[in-house]
């Protein structure tokens, strides 16, 4: 038996003490977890937010036997474990206060001198969302990041298959124990995966997929990269708990800007509106933001274009400007046949999502 295993698994069960503590343990016993069980209760009251409660708990743990047994599962399901203070440890990761302490993984989940782009969004995807992020993970190729996403339906899911056509690396982040996949039709995908990533989680085998573990498993999503991406979400949900819980890791939030009237967009267009999230078009947008350099050989001339089907009132303003280019707003609000209102939130729109351009002098100018 792993002596040194047996003792890091069992700082993760400990009563009433978190990931936080957890650290505050090492830091005071030189990273050894066992110096931590085998401390005088009077040792372990002085180190700061234990006290006599939370060191009876320590002196009082029982649980080896049942971490002996979890030891011979890991074995049998060819799951193995990281502890913070292993060199292999998600850098990014490590950095944020309640990264867990141990995570469990299949495949490889090296991070160090990579760049990793995280990529998340509603479980109902339209078209339109698929499209835009396979195209998206498609033209960041060049740059070679390492995906991270969830493994969850839509979007989620649309990411890994997408990365793994490019034999890009692709990391799973799951709410559940390594020896199920969750939802079980991911299998073959999941499968596919340990050749060119793997999986991670923060729970032993035999957890189940239970509803309070996600925002745990998202926590993990944010904190891993260097960036989250959303590419469609509707104002609650997964997504956007994911994207604020990056944003207090002040990592970049970045999101892909949907139609005005597109309930699955708007999320996206709200992380926006309140200045959390960059409207991003193109692979190029989410490069800059991240201050990723690619050889300019491979870069594309134009970002390609997102959409491959307009709106009446979008074909309206597109045909204009397929007349003439650039022009003046006064000209788009007579010629359009809109409302004004309606023009003005379209060309905001067109605008957000990089077609659109303005100029001096009023005008707009089409740039796609």
């Amino acid at each position: 038996m792993d002596t040194a295993l047996l003792y890091q698994l069992a700082l993760t069960r400990i009563p009433m003490i978190g990931p936080a503590l957890a650290r505050e343990l090492l830091a005071h016993f030189h990273g050894n977890p066992e110096a931590i069980f085998k401390a005088r209760k009077t040792d372990l009251e002085r180190i700061p937010g234990i006290g006599p409660l939370r060191a009876q708990a320590i002196r009082d743990f029982q649980g080896f036997q049942d971490i002996e047994k979890e030891i011979r599962l890991l074995e049998r399901h060819h799951i193995h474990t990281c502890f913070i203070t292993d060199p292999q440890y998600p850098p990014l990761l490590k950095d944020c206060p309640d990264a867990p302490i141990v995570l469990y993984f299949r495949g490889q989940i090296a991070c160090h001198d990579r760049r990793v782009l995280s990529v998340v969004g509603t479980r109902h995807q339209t078209p339109y969302g698929r499209e835009v992020c396979a195209q998206l993970i498609q033209d960041l190729k060049a740059y070679d990041p390492i995906i991270v996403s969830g493994l969850a339906l839509g979007i989620d899911i649309t990411a890994h298959r997408a990365a793994l056509e490019q034999d890009m690396v692709t990391l799973a982040v799951l709410a559940h124990g390594l020896d199920r996949i969750y939802p079980p039709q991911h299998q073959t995908t999941a499968r596919q995966m340990l050749e060119h990533g793997g999986w991670i989680s923060e729970f032993p085998p035999g957890t189940q997929p239970e509803r309070e573990h996600f925002p745990r498993r998202n926590r993990i999503i944010a904190g891993i990269s260097e960036g989250t991406l959303i590419v469609e979400t509707g104002v609650s949900g997964g997504s956007m708990i994911t994207a604020h819980l990056a944003a207090g890791y002040q990592r970049v939030v970045m999101a892909v800007p949907g139609r005005l009237t597109d309930l699955r967009s708007a999320g996206c267009l709200s992380l926006i509106r309140n200045q959390v999230a960059i409207p991003i078009t193109s692979a190029e947008d989410i490069a800059q933001e991240l201050g990723w350099k690619q050889p300019p050989t491979s870069a594309p001339a134009k970002p390609p274009s997102l959409f491959r089907e307009w709106s009446p009132a979008e074909q309206a303003i597109v045909d204009l400007f397929n007349e003439k280019n650039p022009r003046h707003v006064e000209e788009i609000y007579l010629y359009s046949g809109l409302p004004s209102t309606e023009a003005a939130a379209v060309l905001l729109q067109l605008e957000l999502e990089g077609f659109l351009r303005t100029i001096p002098g009023k005008m707009y100018e089409w740039v796609q």
